[in-house]
């Protein structure tokens, strides 16, 4: 969470200690927001009149869940509660505390609500909660001995237990955008006290600008990546005394961009629905987009590969029978080169699929033959299509009737290959683009043939017309 000059802040005494900074401490930790109208960004819940504001100002957030990407400004806000509340400021690991401490937080809530001082409970990276640690605590966030302030960069509805979950406020961070992380750091510039203002610092504005945009909205990264380049500034002084953090120090800083992407959580699931989607929109544009987000964030370009495969039979279907030997080829073409070579081959597949024409005709029909099959297990063979390998089942009627189709003149015998049951289903209907519009006329010429064995007339002389796409 980004600060922008101290001003204004909530009566109520503050924990000891809850905003001193330890020698030493880095730049970010020194900067820590303490009062909202310090904060830079998450105006859409604490800007002026916006709920989570209002609950501070009044002391009465209960217990609230934040849920946003690294340096949005979780644990800054829940310190900023817990001195709102005038409360003890406690934290808790769900990684290396365990239910023994929750029972030592309890009691030492209880001697605190005697003297008449509230509990703050914080505990970082809530979604890596046990079922035990989160039943411990479930009573008493309910009776209101502890105020619960969980923080996570995980999507709670998949990682929280329904019931302590519905006992706490959901407020959702979003990255600070580049103008906050850009005043953010004038902010360091300028402050002597708790940043970098009386060292002589010149922060040049090409190098602002690629620290504001390459920290990924995140807070904390774009201040540990300024004080880094503040270092190699102050190695290189000029006559004058100045120390200029230029572009090419900040480049040196961030070293290498890491994209924000987790390939175990949400972002894994929402960056590859991005992509799906824009294949499915015919926007090659987005979809080398998404590609390009998922392979610098470090997925695994052969999920990639698997998911590419599936789109062309799913989306793609038999309106280009081709988008699935692209797909396959793209695969195994990464498969052989590897990174960076072999991405090459996806991001061909990937405007190659984006710009085919699309069908789900088949994966509509796959479901719904599914569908009869499981509803019709017990259904019969029909018996002009059986297998008669001996001489009784011939005498039963097996194969009985049954019409070579390679004898027919036109290729194509008339005659019923589905079980009583579902005789009149037609699982697959063919669209209306690509290969699949020769598709239908091949079905439209063999459902004419039906129709005049039905009648008793003459089939048509003229034989099928081609499979010619168009």
């Amino acid at each position: 969470m980004a600060r922008r000059g101290a001003a204004g802040g909530h009566p109520a005494a503050q924990a000891p200690g809850l905003f001193e900074r330890p020698l030493g401490a880095p730049l970010a930790s020194r900067l820590r927001p303490r009062t909202l109208d310090e904060v830079v960004g998450q105006a859409h819940v604490l800007g002026p009149g916006k709920p989570l504001r209002v609950a501070m100002e009044r002391g009465e957030t209960g217990s609230i869940l934040l849920w946003g990407p690294p340096g949005t400004g979780k644990t800054t806000i829940a310190r900023l509660v817990a001195r709102h509340v005038d409360g003890a400021f406690v934290p808790f690991s769900a990684v290396t505390d365990g239910v023994p401490r929750i029972r030592e937080i309890v009691g030492e809530a209880e001697q605190r609500r005697v003297l008449g001082q509230r509990t703050v409970l914080f505990v970082d990276e809530i979604h890596r909660f046990n079922r035990g640690q989160q039943d411990a605590l479930l009573p008493h966030v309910e009776s209101g001995l502890l105020t619960l302030i969980g923080a996570t960069t995980e999507n709670p509805s998949f990682e929280i237990n329904g019931a302590l979950l519905s006992r706490m406020r959901v407020f959702v961070l979003q990255p600070l955008d580049a103008d906050a992380i850009g005043a953010l750091l004038d902010v360091a510039m300028d402050d002597a006290e708790r940043g970098l203002g009386g060292r002589r610092l010149v922060l040049e504005p090409p190098a602002r600008t690629l620290l504001a945009v390459q920290a990924d909205g995140d807070a904390r990264r774009a201040l540990t990546v300024l004080e880094a380049a503040a270092v190699l500034a102050e190695a290189n002084r000029s006559a004058d005394g100045t120390a200029a953090v230029t572009e090419a120090r900040v480049a040196d800083a961030l070293q290498q961009r890491i994209a924000s992407y987790d390939k175990a959580g949400e972002q894994h699931f929402n960056l590859i629905s991005a992509y799906h989607k824009a294949l499915r929109g015919s926007d090659p544009q987005g979809a080398l987009y998404w590609l390009a987000r998922m392979i610098e964030g470090g997925e695994d370009p052969l999920y990639i590969a698997r998911r590419t495969v599936r789109f062309a039979a799913e989306d793609v279907g038999l309106a280009d029978p081709r988008a699935l030997e692209v797909a396959l080829a793209a695969r195994d073409a990464y498969h052989f080169l590897g990174s960076p070579e072999g991405e090459l081959a996806l991001a061909e597949a990937a405007v190659y699929l984006a710009t085919a024409p699309k069908s789900n005709r088949v994966y509509v029909a796959w479901k719904a033959a599914l569908e009869a099959a499981r509803a019709t297990p017990a259904a019969p063979v029909p018996l002009h299509i059986r297998n008669a390998p001996t001489a009784l089942m011939k005498e039963l009627g097996y194969g009985a009737g049954y019409q070579y189709a390679h004898d027919a003149p036109e290729g194509y015998a008339p005659q019923d290959y589905l079980p009583d049951e579902v005789r009149d289903r037609s699982f697959y209907v063919p669209g209306a683009f690509g290969f699949e519009r020769d598709v239908e006329k091949r079905l439209a010429w063999w459902r004419s043939l039906r129709e005049r064995q039905r009648d008793g007339t003459t089939t048509n002389p003229g034989g099928a017309p081609p499979l010619t796409e168009e």
